[in-house]
This record gives C-alpha cells, sequence and structure tokens, in this order.
C-alpha cells in the first residue's frame, strides 16, 4: 500500500524551514498529474452523482478522520455556493459530529457503523454513496459500501492506493495513486490534497449541470455575507443593465441573483 511505503525524503528534522517546505511542495505537485490520469474515470463517477441527485436523489460522502472531514468540508459549502438544501449533499464521519474535532479511537474499524449511520437518513436506491479513504481499505467505509450495494443504493469511492479493497464493494472508484507521504503515513498531507482536488470536481461539475451556475456565475448562492451581497449585486447589473442602488435593491428584495434577474425580466 503506497500511501503507508515510506517517505522518499530522510533527515527531515535536521532541514531548515525553505528544505521542508520546497519537499513538501514537490510532493504536491504530483497530484495534478495523476488525478490527470483518472479524469475519465472522475467523469463516470460525475455521471452517476448527477443521475441521481437530479431525480431528487442525495450524494452521501462517508469516510474516516482527515478523509471523513475532507467530505465533511465539501458537502458544507454545497447549500451557500449553490443555494441546494442542506440535506442534498451530506457528509458523515466514523464516530459522528465530534470526530470533526477530535479523533475517535477505533471508530473506523467499526465494519458494521458504516451503514448504520447512513440508515438515520433512510439511504435508499435513490441516493449514491461515495466513500473516501486514503488507503482504500477502511472497515467503517467498506462495510457501508457492501451493504449499500446489497440493497441496491449506487456506490463510488475515491481512495489513494491502485487495486484498493474498496474498488471491489463499489460501483465506480476513482484511484488516485499518490504514493509516500512526505512525513511517512500522514496522508492528511498528499493523499488528502489529492482527495480534495476530486472531491471540488465531484461537486462543481455536478451542480453546475444541475443548472446552479449560468455562464461562470454562481446565480444561486446563499446572499449570507456583505461580500456576497457585493457579488450578487454585480452578477445582477451585468445581466440586467441596472444600475448599482437598483441591482442591489432587487437582488435583496428577491433573495437570489436567479430570482432577481427573472423578475427583471418579467
Amino acid at each position: 500500500m503506497h500511501t503507508e511505503s515510506s517517505s522518499n525524503h530522510s533527515h527531515l528534522e535536521q532541514q531548515d524551514f525553505l528544505s521542508l517546505v520546497t519537499g513538501i511542495n514537490r510532493e504536491d505537485a504530483l497530484c495534478h498529474a495523476r488525478i490527470a490520469n483518472e479524469l475519465p474515470v472522475i467523469s463516470a463517477l460525475c455521471e452517476l452523482i448527477f443521475d441521481r441527485l437530479s431525480k431528487g436523489g442525495r450524494l452521501f460522502y462517508l469516510g474516516a478522520g482527515t478523509s471523513g472531514r475532507l467530505g465533511i468540508v465539501d458537502a458544507s459549502e454545497c447549500p451557500p455556493t449553490y443555494g441546494v438544501p442542506f440535506d442534498k449533499v451530506i457528509g458523515l464521519i466514523a464516530g459522528g459530529d465530534s470526530a470533526i474535532r477530535k479523533a475517535v479511537e477505533f471508530a473506523e474499524d467499526d465494519f458494521e457503523q458504516g451503514y448504520r449511520d447512513l440508515e438515520k437518513y433512510q439511504v435508499g436506491v435513490g441516493d449514491v454513496v461515495v466513500g473516501i479513504a486514503a488507503s482504500g481499505r477502511t472497515p467503517y467505509v467498506i462495510g457501508a459500501l457492501r451493504q449499500c450495494r446489497i440493497n441496491g443504493v449506487a456506490t463510488g469511492a475515491v481512495v489513494c492506493n491502485k487495486n484498493s479493497a474498496m474498488a471491489a464493494d463499489c460501483d465506480i472508484c476513482v484511484e488516485i495513486e499518490t504514493g509516500p507521504e512526505f512525513v511517512t503515513g500522514s496522508t492528511r498531507m498528499k493523499a488528502g490534497t489529492a482527495t480534495k482536488m476530486v472531491l471540488n470536481m465531484l461537486t462543481t461539475s455536478v451542480m453546475i449541470r444541475l443548472g446552479h451556475v449560468k455562464g461562470n456565475k454562481m446565480i444561486d448562492m446563499q446572499l449570507t455575507n456583505h461580500k456576497l451581497i457585493e457579488r450578487g449585486t454585480r452578477m445582477v447589473m451585468e445581466e440586467t443593465g441596472l444600475a448599482e442602488a437598483e441591482a442591489k435593491s432587487l437582488l435583496l428584495s428577491k433573495g437570489s441573483v436567479r430570482k432577481a434577474v427573472d423578475a427583471h425580466r418579467g
């Protein structure tokens, strides 16, 4: 399992900061090329997710430790960015929400708990579950994916090793071979970076296809702070030709760029 292999860098404690950050940067640079090799598989997983979400289904991310936290981060950004309901993309982590901040010992080793966590949300055949694990062998995730397939729930995975155990238990497995970490076994580093890049691709591409982006603008974003109100105002101005004050007033009264532009066009 390459993510657990010994680092290609030695005597780290003897290096100065420039040497350390240079080494980390060189390892991170490998992520882009490794992901590029998997783009057709990533695209296929996007299609699967889009199929379920476009028919009213939900996307579940499931992981332990860093992988679980990355899924939660990606899921939590979808409502404010694209205006989707908070239960459209759901991130679950081994050990529950308390594990977001503090590791829960042995939670990832529970083969049965992953699916039990999904059952709390009444996961069904209209949904899609994507397991996340750098190693590709986390019992919490494998057990959930295996039970999902038994029950007819569509499944995918994002892992950072080739020929992973998880690949045998899901419909589409994205396997990014990130290799040894700068600090041996610290998969929050390069593997975490690659995983975040893939998750960005999944939800961004699907949300675009679902119609939450026009041109290159987030027309359904939530207006939760002054920066976003200003951004939305500029978007309304560009689409309608209204002056700033009128555009801002219309935006605030309608609550989103989409609704403001539709109202102006009658």
